[in-house]
């Protein structure tokens, strides 16, 4: 039996209670999915660049009509597809660095992130113990930076187990979960939270303190370091391609910050 073919999906990027996976959003990318996908904006400079990350039990097709409105906006789009509930993120990490070496060097264009769910975690690792000179912005959408805890309470679960992998379960809420672990940011971040779940999240809302996406609270996303913040009305699973969170996450990789000025939820 493959993972597509059962009917209970229980990941940080789709949650879907009694309909088959593949109806809703696919478990891993289909052959019309390249591993990576870049766009290249034909300008007289180098454009500067964006890896994109998509979330845990997602694939780069989530993440596409987010590079397309990057590449539109003048960036060099990597969207690159990494086998997300196969590997620990140690692993993750190197594989996602082994397809964006060409876009670091201190001669190379900034090179910026834009991450969902689990992408912000695998981001936050590979930047942990990798000099990148060219290091622009990055942006971080639901990211678990506290842990989810969803994760916290399901990752005993056989099924749970399965679906997600190794890397589900390193994102508990406890002191020892990787997310805890990683410490403070030292780049110039903006992280954009959702706080209205979609209505096949409410089997989890009993497990996360309000306010939440369907995944993961707002506190949660948070991490010390960053610099703007941002709370929006759309669930985890499709907020990377909301219109008004495709403007926001443009804005701040051109700016360094959000549209608004200061925002009450940064402090």
């Amino acid at each position: 039996m493959t993972r597509l073919s059962i009917c209970i999906c229980i990941c940080m990027g789709c949650v879907c209670m009694g309909c088959i996976c593949a109806g809703l959003l696919t478990m891993a990318p289909g052959p019309a999915i390249a591993a990576v996908s870049q766009r290249v904006e034909s300008t007289s400079e180098p454009a500067p660049a964006v890896v994109l990350l998509h979330g845990l039990g997602r694939s780069a097709g989530s993440m596409e009509k987010m590079a397309e409105a990057l590449s539109e906006a003048g960036f060099r789009a990597r969207n690159i597809d990494y086998p997300a509930t196969e590997k620990p993120v140690a692993d993750l990490a190197q594989y996602v660095d082994e397809r964006m070496g060409d876009l670091v060097g201190e001669k190379r264009p900034p090179l910026h992130f834009v991450t969902h769910s689990l992408g912000g975690i695998v981001v936050r690792y590979l930047l942990k113990g990798r000099d990148v000179p060219n290091l622009g912005r990055v942006v971080m959408l639901a990211p678990p930076n506290q842990g989810s805890e969803v994760a916290e309470h399901l990752r005993s679960w056989d099924l749970y187990r399965w679906i997600n992998g190794p890397a589900g379960q390193q994102l508990g809420t406890g002191p020892d979960s990787l997310p805890r672990r990683l410490g403070q940011v030292d780049f110039p971040l903006g992280v954009i939270a959702g706080n209205d779940p979609l209505f096949t999240d409410w089997a989890f809302s009993a497990w996360l303190p309000e306010p939440h996406d369907g995944k993961v609270s707002v506190a949660s996303t948070k991490v010390a370091g960053m610099k703007d913040f941002l709370v929006v009305p759309h669930g985890h699973t499709f907020i990377m391609s909301e219109p008004d969170v495709i403007r926001q996450t443009i804005h701040f990789l051109k700016y360094g910050c959000f549209e608004q000025g200061q925002n009450p939820f940064l402090n």
